[in-house]
Protein backbone atom coordinates (compact mmCIF):
# COMPACT_ATOMS: atom_id res chain seq x y z
CA UNK A 1 0.00 0.00 0.00
CA UNK A 2 2.31 2.04 1.04
CA UNK A 3 4.94 1.51 -2.19
CA UNK A 4 1.46 2.46 -4.19
CA UNK A 5 0.83 5.70 -2.73
CA UNK A 6 4.54 6.47 -2.91
CA UNK A 7 4.20 5.87 -6.96
CA UNK A 8 1.44 7.62 -6.79
CA UNK A 9 2.98 10.97 -5.42
CA UNK A 10 5.35 10.53 -7.92
CA UNK A 11 3.20 10.32 -10.92
CA UNK A 12 1.12 13.39 -9.61
CA UNK A 13 4.16 15.64 -9.56
CA UNK A 14 5.17 14.36 -13.34
CA UNK A 15 1.66 14.88 -14.31
CA UNK A 16 1.89 18.49 -12.44
CA UNK A 17 4.63 19.46 -14.48
CA UNK A 18 2.93 18.23 -17.35
CA UNK A 19 0.00 20.61 -16.63
CA UNK A 20 2.23 23.56 -16.18
CA UNK A 21 3.67 23.65 -20.01
CA UNK A 22 0.55 22.95 -21.17
CA UNK A 23 -0.91 25.75 -18.67
CA UNK A 24 1.60 27.71 -20.09
CA UNK A 25 0.95 27.06 -23.86
CA UNK A 26 -2.90 27.94 -23.24
CA UNK A 27 -2.56 30.93 -21.43
CA UNK A 28 0.10 32.30 -23.58
CA UNK A 29 -2.46 31.53 -26.68
CA UNK A 30 -5.53 32.76 -25.03
CA UNK A 31 -4.44 34.94 -22.32
CA UNK A 32 -5.77 34.89 -18.52
CA UNK A 33 -10.03 35.41 -18.59
CA UNK A 34 -10.71 37.22 -15.73
CA UNK A 35 -9.71 41.14 -14.02
CA UNK A 36 -8.21 43.52 -16.99
CA UNK A 37 -8.93 40.67 -19.42
CA UNK A 38 -11.92 39.73 -19.06
CA UNK A 39 -13.71 40.48 -23.06
CA UNK A 40 -17.09 39.97 -21.64
CA UNK A 41 -18.20 39.43 -17.27
CA UNK A 42 -19.17 35.80 -16.54
CA UNK A 43 -22.81 35.02 -15.79
CA UNK A 44 -21.65 33.13 -12.62
CA UNK A 45 -18.72 35.07 -10.29
CA UNK A 46 -17.26 35.68 -7.21
CA UNK A 47 -15.72 38.73 -5.46
CA UNK A 48 -12.24 38.72 -5.93
CA UNK A 49 -12.17 38.29 -1.88
CA UNK A 50 -14.32 35.42 -1.66
CA UNK A 51 -12.64 33.80 -4.79
CA UNK A 52 -9.27 34.01 -3.38
CA UNK A 53 -10.16 32.86 -0.09
CA UNK A 54 -12.29 30.06 -1.21
CA UNK A 55 -10.19 29.12 -4.36
CA UNK A 56 -6.64 29.17 -1.85
CA UNK A 57 -7.83 27.37 0.95
CA UNK A 58 -7.58 24.06 -0.03
CA UNK A 59 -3.31 24.69 0.55
CA UNK A 60 -4.20 25.34 4.07
CA UNK A 61 -6.53 23.02 5.02
CA UNK A 62 -5.66 20.23 3.45
CA UNK A 63 -2.26 19.75 4.63
CA UNK A 64 -3.21 20.36 8.37
CA UNK A 65 -5.72 17.32 7.57
CA UNK A 66 -3.36 14.84 6.28
CA UNK A 67 -1.62 15.65 9.67
CA UNK A 68 -4.23 15.27 11.83
CA UNK A 69 -5.78 12.20 10.18
CA UNK A 70 -2.77 10.65 9.75
CA UNK A 71 0.14 9.33 11.59
CA UNK A 72 2.52 11.81 9.94
CA UNK A 73 5.54 9.59 11.08
CA UNK A 74 7.80 11.92 9.12
CA UNK A 75 6.92 15.12 11.03
CA UNK A 76 9.37 13.69 13.77
CA UNK A 77 11.67 14.99 12.10
CA UNK A 78 12.91 18.75 12.21
CA UNK A 79 13.31 18.96 8.07
CA UNK A 80 9.84 17.55 7.37
CA UNK A 81 8.54 19.99 9.96
CA UNK A 82 10.39 22.92 8.69
CA UNK A 83 9.73 22.16 4.59
CA UNK A 84 5.50 22.13 5.41
CA UNK A 85 5.59 24.64 7.60
CA UNK A 86 6.94 26.81 4.93
CA UNK A 87 4.33 25.55 2.48
CA UNK A 88 1.67 26.27 5.08
CA UNK A 89 2.84 29.90 5.74
CA UNK A 90 2.34 30.92 2.30
CA UNK A 91 -1.31 29.66 2.26
CA UNK A 92 -2.04 31.22 5.77
CA UNK A 93 -1.23 34.63 4.45
CA UNK A 94 -2.74 33.69 0.90
CA UNK A 95 -6.03 32.79 2.12
CA UNK A 96 -6.81 34.20 5.48
CA UNK A 97 -4.59 37.48 4.91
CA UNK A 98 -4.13 38.61 1.69
CA UNK A 99 -8.35 38.45 0.44
CA UNK A 100 -9.22 40.33 3.55
CA UNK A 101 -6.49 43.32 2.47
CA UNK A 102 -7.56 43.55 -1.48
CA UNK A 103 -9.50 46.84 -2.43
CA UNK A 104 -11.99 46.67 -4.75
CA UNK A 105 -10.95 44.30 -7.50
CA UNK A 106 -12.46 42.36 -10.50
CA UNK A 107 -14.91 39.89 -9.90
CA UNK A 108 -13.36 36.24 -10.89
CA UNK A 109 -15.71 33.69 -12.80
CA UNK A 110 -16.81 30.54 -11.06
CA UNK A 111 -15.35 28.46 -13.13
CA UNK A 112 -11.81 30.21 -12.45
CA UNK A 113 -12.28 30.01 -8.98
CA UNK A 114 -13.31 26.04 -8.99
CA UNK A 115 -9.90 25.10 -11.50
CA UNK A 116 -7.69 26.72 -8.70
CA UNK A 117 -9.69 25.21 -5.78
CA UNK A 118 -9.33 21.88 -7.51
CA UNK A 119 -5.35 22.68 -7.63
CA UNK A 120 -4.77 23.72 -4.28
CA UNK A 121 -6.51 20.94 -3.25
CA UNK A 122 -4.20 18.32 -5.59
CA UNK A 123 -0.41 20.23 -4.95
CA UNK A 124 -1.74 20.55 -1.41
CA UNK A 125 -2.12 16.83 -0.87
CA UNK A 126 1.10 15.82 -3.21
CA UNK A 127 3.36 18.06 -0.90
CA UNK A 128 1.70 17.51 2.93
CA UNK A 129 1.27 13.66 1.92
CA UNK A 130 4.74 13.24 0.68
CA UNK A 131 6.60 15.24 3.32
CA UNK A 132 4.58 13.95 6.08
CA UNK A 133 4.72 9.89 5.36
CA UNK A 134 7.74 9.39 2.78
CA UNK A 135 10.22 11.70 2.59
CA UNK A 136 13.70 10.98 3.97
CA UNK A 137 16.18 13.58 5.14
CA UNK A 138 18.87 13.61 7.48
CA UNK A 139 18.39 15.24 10.99
CA UNK A 140 21.39 17.52 9.29
CA UNK A 141 19.34 18.35 5.89
CA UNK A 142 18.60 22.03 7.99
CA UNK A 143 22.36 22.89 7.64
CA UNK A 144 23.26 21.51 4.44
CA UNK A 145 23.85 24.59 1.51
CA UNK A 146 20.85 23.52 -0.94
CA UNK A 147 18.34 23.77 2.40
CA UNK A 148 19.69 26.95 3.63
CA UNK A 149 20.18 28.54 0.29
CA UNK A 150 16.07 27.64 -0.69
CA UNK A 151 14.77 28.56 2.77
CA UNK A 152 16.13 31.88 1.98
CA UNK A 153 15.19 31.83 -1.32
CA UNK A 154 11.51 30.97 0.26
CA UNK A 155 11.95 33.94 2.49
CA UNK A 156 13.11 35.97 0.35
CA UNK A 157 10.38 35.59 -2.18
CA UNK A 158 7.68 35.88 0.13
CA UNK A 159 8.59 39.10 1.42
CA UNK A 160 9.23 40.30 -1.65
CA UNK A 161 5.83 39.05 -2.68
CA UNK A 162 3.72 40.53 -0.15
CA UNK A 163 5.97 44.10 -0.52
CA UNK A 164 4.83 44.07 -4.14
CA UNK A 165 1.33 43.30 -3.10
CA UNK A 166 1.33 45.74 -0.97
CA UNK A 167 2.20 48.56 -4.00
CA UNK A 168 -0.32 47.22 -5.97
CA UNK A 169 -2.95 47.85 -3.43
CA UNK A 170 -1.91 51.33 -2.83
CA UNK A 171 -1.55 52.57 -6.39
CA UNK A 172 -4.88 54.27 -6.35
CA UNK A 173 -5.90 57.19 -3.76
CA UNK A 174 -9.61 56.47 -2.03
CA UNK A 175 -11.69 57.41 -4.84
CA UNK A 176 -9.45 57.43 -7.72
CA UNK A 177 -10.19 54.78 -10.75
CA UNK A 178 -8.30 53.59 -13.60
CA UNK A 179 -5.42 52.03 -14.04
CA UNK A 180 -1.65 53.42 -13.03
CA UNK A 181 2.09 52.53 -13.59
CA UNK A 182 3.29 50.47 -10.65
CA UNK A 183 6.23 52.50 -8.94
CA UNK A 184 8.67 50.90 -5.89
CA UNK A 185 10.30 48.15 -4.72
CA UNK A 186 11.02 45.19 -7.28
CA UNK A 187 8.88 47.33 -9.90
CA UNK A 188 11.18 49.51 -10.95
CA UNK A 189 12.65 46.53 -12.73
CA UNK A 190 10.52 44.07 -14.02
CA UNK A 191 6.89 44.65 -14.76
CA UNK A 192 5.47 41.41 -13.00
CA UNK A 193 7.61 42.04 -9.25
CA UNK A 194 4.85 40.18 -7.12
CA UNK A 195 5.23 37.02 -9.63
CA UNK A 196 8.69 37.43 -9.53
CA UNK A 197 8.46 37.17 -5.86
CA UNK A 198 6.41 33.89 -5.75
CA UNK A 199 8.77 32.27 -8.64
CA UNK A 200 11.23 32.99 -6.27
CA UNK A 201 9.99 31.29 -3.06
CA UNK A 202 8.31 28.40 -4.87
CA UNK A 203 12.11 27.86 -6.30
CA UNK A 204 13.42 28.24 -3.02
CA UNK A 205 10.79 25.38 -1.80
CA UNK A 206 11.92 23.30 -4.40
CA UNK A 207 15.22 23.33 -4.05
CA UNK A 208 15.34 23.35 -0.26
CA UNK A 209 12.82 20.18 -0.42
CA UNK A 210 15.28 18.30 -3.01
CA UNK A 211 12.41 16.36 -4.31
CA UNK A 212 10.25 15.59 -7.28
CA UNK A 213 7.26 16.84 -6.05
CA UNK A 214 8.78 20.25 -4.38
CA UNK A 215 10.93 20.64 -7.64
CA UNK A 216 7.26 20.24 -9.76
CA UNK A 217 5.26 22.98 -7.91
CA UNK A 218 8.39 24.96 -8.35
CA UNK A 219 7.88 24.48 -12.37
CA UNK A 220 3.96 25.10 -12.59
CA UNK A 221 4.21 27.92 -10.36
CA UNK A 222 7.01 29.20 -13.18
CA UNK A 223 4.72 28.79 -16.15
CA UNK A 224 1.69 29.96 -14.91
CA UNK A 225 3.12 33.08 -13.77
CA UNK A 226 5.43 33.73 -16.42
CA UNK A 227 2.76 33.64 -19.06
CA UNK A 228 1.00 35.48 -16.64
CA UNK A 229 3.89 38.55 -16.63
CA UNK A 230 4.00 38.35 -20.69
CA UNK A 231 0.44 39.49 -20.82
CA UNK A 232 0.83 42.03 -17.88
CA UNK A 233 3.84 43.31 -19.77
CA UNK A 234 2.60 43.46 -23.19
CA UNK A 235 -0.73 44.97 -22.08
CA UNK A 236 1.18 47.74 -19.86
CA UNK A 237 3.42 49.07 -22.84
CA UNK A 238 0.62 49.32 -25.20
CA UNK A 239 -1.55 51.51 -22.28
CA UNK A 240 1.06 54.00 -21.26
CA UNK A 241 3.32 55.39 -23.51
CA UNK A 242 5.27 56.88 -21.15
CA UNK A 243 5.51 53.10 -19.81
CA UNK A 244 9.71 52.42 -18.60
CA UNK A 245 11.04 51.15 -21.57
CA UNK A 246 14.29 49.37 -19.50
CA UNK A 247 11.75 47.45 -17.49
CA UNK A 248 11.78 43.57 -18.13
CA UNK A 249 9.19 41.04 -17.49
CA UNK A 250 9.27 38.59 -14.46
CA UNK A 251 13.70 38.39 -13.73
CA UNK A 252 14.96 41.54 -12.89
CA UNK A 253 17.91 42.72 -15.58
CA UNK A 254 17.10 39.43 -17.79
CA UNK A 255 14.00 39.03 -18.56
Amino acid sequence: MELAERFLLDALAYLECALGFLCFALLTLFGSPYGRYATQPSAWQLTAPTAWAVQELPSLAVPLIVCVATAAERLRRWPNRILLAMFIVHYIQRSLIFPFLIRGGKPTPLYSCVLAFVFCTYNGYLQSRYLSQYAVYADDWVTDPRFLTGFVLWLGGMLINIHSDYILRNLRKPGETGYKIPRGGLFEYVSAANYFGEVMEWCGYGLASWSVQGGAFALFTFCVLLSRALQHHRWYLAKFEDYPKSRKTIIPFLF
